[in-house]
């Protein structure tokens, strides 16, 4: 794997474990597959890289590998579904590698490549600096409560629930994640944006990373959060797995309203941090509130 002149190497790795990141009676083998690899491109887009190569480690038990007559196996479906968006994102399989094992495991490895010293970083936001979204917040948090409710309809079955058609946009945010790879590569190649950092944590717990390793405080204006029509404010905050980027631009930045299609919209700022002082506000109709990290924590 060689760079072009003039970039440099950003490496990110992912696992998705059966119980933690998905489930077999919830989720179809091709959605699995799909949400392992964006997972990955997420956090490459969140630098501004362009994807090189996937390599990926798959652990299965022994009955997922196996076709039924004319049906395609599980471990057939789940690389339908994660070539599917390497192919959109023109990102080869490069390798890795297959165990048998008691519960499926992915761990995928992505290679990109950023020109060098444009990479997004978490740790570059700066007092003054406005805060960003790209697309909507809380759709994934929304869709898998209706998912979780669709199942918990069908309780004998072990096989991921039928999705009725008219559900299906309203479950994709969660089901088939988009990784804004265009946007990430659009931010470096104007060189607008002062750090970065894709939302799959939550925005309550992400926007706590940017704050931490940058050294900053930011205050958040409930009212310009763009919520999807089918999420509450709450899912905007704290529901996690959007796969949008949160970045930090100076006031002097010219950005347009959608990059590649997709809406960009201003929630905040980028403070001065100071003692005493909770390094996260949210602003609503009823003043300044500390808004905590309530996002996904390992291990807590």
């Amino acid at each position: 794997l060689r760079p072009r002149n003039g970039e440099e190497l950003a490496v990110t790795t992912d696992l998705s474990i059966a119980g933690r990141h998905f489930r077999l009676d919830w989720h179809s083998p091709e959605s699995i597959g799909h949400r392992a690899l964006a997972r990955g491109l997420s956090d490459l887009a969140a630098m501004g890289a362009r994807p090189v190569a996937a390599f990926l480690s798959l652990g299965l038990p022994r009955e997922l590998t196996a076709a039924s007559g004319r049906k395609p196996s599980w471990m057939q479906c789940f690389l339908d579904g994660l070539l599917a968006l390497a192919a959109i994102h023109k990102t080869p399989l490069a390798g890795g590698d297959l165990s048998e094992s008691p519960i499926p495991i992915a761990d995928i490895v992505l290679i990109g490549a950023v020109p060098r010293r444009k990479a997004l970083l978490r740790s570059t936001a700066r007092p003054g600096d406005l805060l960003y979204v790209t697309g909507s917040l809380g759709g994934a948090a929304a869709a898998l409560a209706r998912l979780q409710e669709l199942s918990a309809a069908q309780p004998a079955r072990r096989q991921p629930p039928r999705i009725p058609e008219k559900l299906e946009a309203q479950l994709a945010p969660h089901l088939c994640p988009q990784p804004r790879v265009a946007q990430g590569l659009w931010l470096v190649r104007h060189s607008v944006a002062s750090a970065a950092l894709d939302l799959s944590d939550g925005l309550s717990t992400d926007l706590a990373h940017l704050c931490e390793e940058s050294g900053v405080a930011a205050e958040v204006d409930a009212a310009l959060l763009p919520i999807h029509h089918a999420a509450t404010l709450a899912q905007a905050l704290n529901g996690g797995e959007d796969y949008e980027l949160l970045f930090t631009a100076p006031p002097t930045a010219q950005l347009p309203r959608k990059i590649a299609g997709i809406p960009v919209t201003q929630i905040g700022r980028i403070l001065t941090r100071r003692s005493g002082r909770p390094a996260v506000t949210l602003l609503t109709r009823r003043g300044s509130q500390p808004l905590n990290p309530q996002g996904w924590q390992h291990f807590s």
